[in-house]
């Protein structure tokens, strides 16, 4: 009785770490930082008020995950928007230390950081409203498709209302030592040169890029999953380390195919006065494709890559921290 007990206990840490995994490993695979679909919560987890913990947690993890891999983060930016084949990590680290010195590693973070609350809070609220919408009165459970249906629109919602916040991060990140005096001088003087349609370039393939992202990571997850139950007829649950691969398969893979998009909405955003620049998702494409290959869509993957791991493991130790913290417990 007590080995059952016991043998219970074990897989539902080993479920909540693989939820908790995939959920943050969504999260650092950049496709606009935060779109992929957002948790569950418990009815009663939503009565008493547990929710905000979560979410609370979760942003205090996000926040610090993001500063200490913020020098990476910058880096992938630069090498997205200057990059060219001579143009390597190394080459961009010393750039920018030569530049702005070692605290310019950092330049952008802070509205990085800042954005964490309102798209959580928004992306949260559009997800329960549009679950309810889906399921009326009905009790049951999202299908997996009701579930990428609703999380896209989700992180759509909430993508949109703070977009601002992301073509800022990205100008902040980008921005030469004295160029801007902090977060408000950036935004006057981002709206100085092109009014507030500045503040939504990028925003078309940065909203196409969720759907790709979220349909192709849940599909390639459940794919690799039923997948190997059939050739496992034993009727057992996937082991741990199964479930671990699919969800480090799927999330690469949503990775693989949307980054293409991240990077023209980052070229995007940091190109207010194009001049003879491309002006639009497909002359940037284009562009890009002419000049350097399908190879110069990828700029800036290595170090999104190097970012995962890190980051990842920083947020899972800190949202567990803060979780027992705050008194949440895992249902």
């Amino acid at each position: 009785m007590f080995e059952q007990e016991r043998l219970g206990h074990g897989c539902q840490v080993c479920e909540e770490f693989l939820h908790n995994y995939h959920e943050l490993l969504q999260r650092y695979m950049d496709i606009g930082e935060d779109i992929g679909v957002p948790d569950d919560f418990t009815s009663s987890e939503m009565i008493t008020g547990m929710w905000w913990r979560h979410l609370l947690a979760g942003g205090i993890a996000g926040a610090v995950s993001r500063t200490c891999t913020a020098p990476l983060d910058r880096i992938k930016v630069y090498l997205q928007v200057h990059g060219t084949r001579h143009c390597n990590m190394t080459n961009c680290l010393r750039y920018m230390l030569k530049e702005g010195g070692i605290f310019s590693l950092w330049r952008g973070n802070g509205i990085n950081v800042l954005k964490i609350g309102p798209e959580t809070a928004l992306k949260f609220m559009a997800y329960e409203q549009v679950k309810r919408s889906i399921k009326g009165n009905d009790s049951r459970e999202l299908r997996i498709d009701e579930r990428f249906m609703a999380g896209s629109i989700a992180g759509g919602i909430s993508q949109s209302a703070i977009y601002p916040l992301e073509v800022l991060k990205t100008r902040l990140a980008l921005r030469k030592t004295g160029e801007f005096s902090g977060i408000l001088d950036a935004a006057k003087k981002i709206y100085a040169q092109g009014g507030l349609r500045s503040f939504y370039r990028g925003y078309i393939p940065n909203l196409i890029g969720i759907l790709p992202y979220a349909g192709i990571d849940l599909a390639v997850y459940e794919t690799l999953k039923n997948r190997y139950l059939k050739t496992h007829t034993d009727n057992e649950q996937p082991a741990f380390w199964v479930l671990l691969l699919c969800g480090t398969a799927s999330s690469t893979a949503g990775q693989v195919c949307s980054y293409p998009l991240a990077l023209v909405r980052t070229k995007l955003q940091a190109e207010l006065s194009p001049g003879n620049s491309p002006n639009t998702m497909i002359g940037v494409f284009q562009d890009i494709i002419q000049r350097e290959g399908i190879r110069g869509l990828y700029r800036g993957l290595t170090p999104n890559f190097l970012k995962v791991a890190p980051a990842v493991s920083i947020s899972y130790v800190v949202y567990e921290r803060f979780r027992q913290a705050l008194g949440v417990n895992m249902t």
